[in-house]
């Protein structure tokens, strides 16, 4: 029999590192999610820009099922069909040569950070070591990540935190020339900074910085685990800014849930990670590449990715039109479905108050820091969904607006 749990389980058992919301959803179909008690949601949030083709979708339920019945796990002394059809994708649809796999963007992004540092040592030396990041973004929560991510509150409480690492305001070329230098192995960046509130790369930034990591032989590593796989209306989001990277970073929408990241690099810098240097354990497993393949063989079509740029517009025109009515947001912003709204100054601190009032009226969406109301839905959201959920938005502003 299995036993029944509730909300207040969670304080019983768990780590308090989180504070879930008092609804445990149990079922999702698409863009709509239930709840123990029934109620029905619309997700604008995707797990945190996770789902991208929403929940229970029928193609990878098969393929999970499917692969489910043959092999689960191999460990990394042989390799797996489902890992390099992925990793043959990977490389045909981008600028990679060779991919690593691992479980999570986190994981993603250590093996690029360490990948930087190997290459320069490698080719210059130890003293070319040095990481430059931006403030505000954000790039994992292993002690390396946050180090390398923008927000100090991350790392508060675990230092000593690794060393060697520099940052910068995001799309603030004239710091970054003032700090990057021959000691500089990699300049690490969001095409689009997602915790950081929502805010693209200006493209000629994007160009100064490629341009500054050729000039100082450094790495440009973009991390697009949040970006990535269609959610900025391409596969990729530096196809737009015109830049391409050395190494880049993915996870989040590749996996549509199940734990899957990758880093992609061009065969230069990949060689830098030779026999032994790194691994993982379940990394590039058989379940969760033939899952992974399902989800770029379906979102990579002009169908899908039209169809992000279309819902895109919807998004911005039906935000608009509430603003209109409710003066609360002094911004509406971002790619494709990583949609940021920032709250007015007189508002400052309390996206999470639209948040809260949403969940009330039946709609999950998030928060990107304390001031921008974050959206991120599947990207095959029904356009019926889109209008339905932001009437349920527009109920949440009015309450938040009445209180």
């Amino acid at each position: 029999m299995t036993e029944q749990v509730t909300r207040a389980t969670f304080d019983e058992v768990m780590v308090p590192n989180y504070a879930p919301a008092a609804m445990i959803p149990v079922r999702g179909e698409g863009s709509r999610v239930w709840d123990q008690e029934g109620k029905e949601y619309i997700d604008f949030a995707g797990g945190i820009a996770v789902t991208a083709l929403g929940h229970s979708h029928p193609k990878l339920v098969e393929v999970m099922r499917e692969q489910a019945g043959k092999l689960w796990h191999l460990s990394n002394v042989m390799t797996n069909e489902p890992a390099l059809r992925l990793a043959k994708k990977l490389t045909q649809k981008t600028f990679a040569d060779r991919v690593f796999f691992a479980n999570s963007g986190a994981e993603a992004n250590e093996a690029a950070f360490k990948l930087a540092r190997r290459y320069a040592f490698d080719n210059f030396g130890p003293e070319k070591n040095e990481i430059i990041a931006f403030y505000q973004s954000f790039h994992g929560r292993t002690l390396f990540t946050v180090s390398v991510g923008g927000q100090p509150k991350y790392k508060e409480g675990f230092e000593p935190t690794p060393g060697g690492i520099k940052h910068c305001d995001y799309n603030n070329i004239e710091q970054l020339k003032a700090l990057i230098s021959d000691k500089t192995c990699a300049v690490v960046m969001e095409p689009i900074q997602g915790e950081g509130g929502i805010i693209p790369a200006d493209k000629e930034f994007a160009k100064q910085v490629r341009e500054l990591c050729d000039q100082f032989n450094a790495l440009l590593v973009f991390d697009e685990v949040q970006s990535g796989v269609g959610r900025s209306g391409t596969l990729y989001a530096y196809e737009q800014l015109g830049v391409t990277p050395d190494v880049l970073t993915t996870a989040k929408s590749l996996g549509n849930g199940f734990p899957v990241g990758a880093m992609l690099a061009t065969d230069k810098a990949a060689q830098a990670l030779g026999f032994g240097t790194h691994g993982s354990t379940y990394g590039g497993n058989p379940m969760a590449c033939s899952i992974a393949e399902a989800v770029i063989d379906i979102v990579d079509t002009p169908e899908v990715l039209e169809g992000v740029k279309a819902r895109h517009q919807l998004f911005v025109d039906g935000l608009k039109a509430i603003n209109e009515k409710y003066h609360v947001f002094k911004d509406i912003r971002g790619m494709g479905l990583l949609m940021g709204a920032e709250v007015k100054d007189e508002l400052a601190g309390h996206a999470k108050d639209f948040v809260a009032a949403s969940a009330e009226a039946g709609l999950m969406v998030l928060v990107a820091g304390p001031n921008v109301v974050r959206f991120a839905p599947s990207l095959i959201i029904p356009e019926e969904d889109i209008k339905e959920g932001l009437a349920r938005f527009e109920q949440a502003v009015a309450k938040v607006v009445a209180n």
